[in-house]
């Protein structure tokens, strides 16, 4: 592990994990707890914002106070199960703008392909959270991570609710500079690439597909 990543700790982070991973958890209660672990992992992952101060009214006088300083953030969901999280950070920072990447992975090779990558405005100023609930080769965080830069992203940080050891290996080779936070780190991948012991397909699973 480098500095650059963070796998938490937190008891409610941990204990709604584990009911996410139930498979009798229906599609409301499933899409729900990923907001809610997300909430959570946004708190931590928004600590260095940085800020500054402006002046304020309030009904006794007026003082000076922090808000958040410089442009707003950028949420950029990897299509489709990533717009599970959305709403979660969106409660954190209601004005932050939102992208989106989609990718699809092959099912034999496992392999990344894009097929929609829209991005805000004077991405290259902005904090980038790009999200996906789960981690597991590792190859559309890199791609999605690759197309940011090549917009000009250079602050970014990737949030997955579950990873395997294997594709945040493969994702701090290929982004060394990106910071990354999970909500737990799983054991491993199986011969189709899913993750052990894992929680189905999360994009099934929100939107209610399987």
């Amino acid at each position: 592990m480098t500095d650059k990543v963070f796998i938490m700790k937190h008891p409610l982070i941990q204990h709604k994990v584990s009911l996410l991973r139930k498979k009798e958890t229906g599609t409301n209660e499933f899409r729900r707890l990923v907001e809610e672990v997300t909430v959570l992992m946004g708190y931590e992952a928004l600590k260095d914002l940085p800020l500054e101060e402006i002046e304020v009214e309030t009904p006794l006088e007026t003082c000076k106070t922090p808000v958040i300083a410089g442009r707003k953030l950028a949420i950029v969901p990897i299509l489709r199960a990533g717009l599970g999280m959305v709403g979660g950070l969106t409660t954190l920072v209601p004005s932050a703008k939102i992208g989106h990447i989609g990718l699809y992975r092959d099912p034999e090779t496992h392999e990344p392909h894009e097929y929609y990558c829209k991005l805000p405005d004077s991405i290259e100023e902005r904090l980038v959270l790009l999200t996906d609930p789960m981690l597991a080769t590792g190859g559309s965080a890199i791609a999605a991570v690759d197309f940011i830069k090549q917009k000009g992203g250079t602050n970014i940080k990737c949030l997955f609710v579950i990873a395997a050891p294997e594709g945040l290996e493969a994702l701090q080779k290929a982004h060394p500079d990106v910071e990354i936070y999970i909500g737990h780190l799983d054991r491993d991948l199986n011969e189709k690439a899913y993750i052990r012991p894992g929680l189905g397909d999360a994009g099934d699973r929100i939107f209610g597909t399987l």
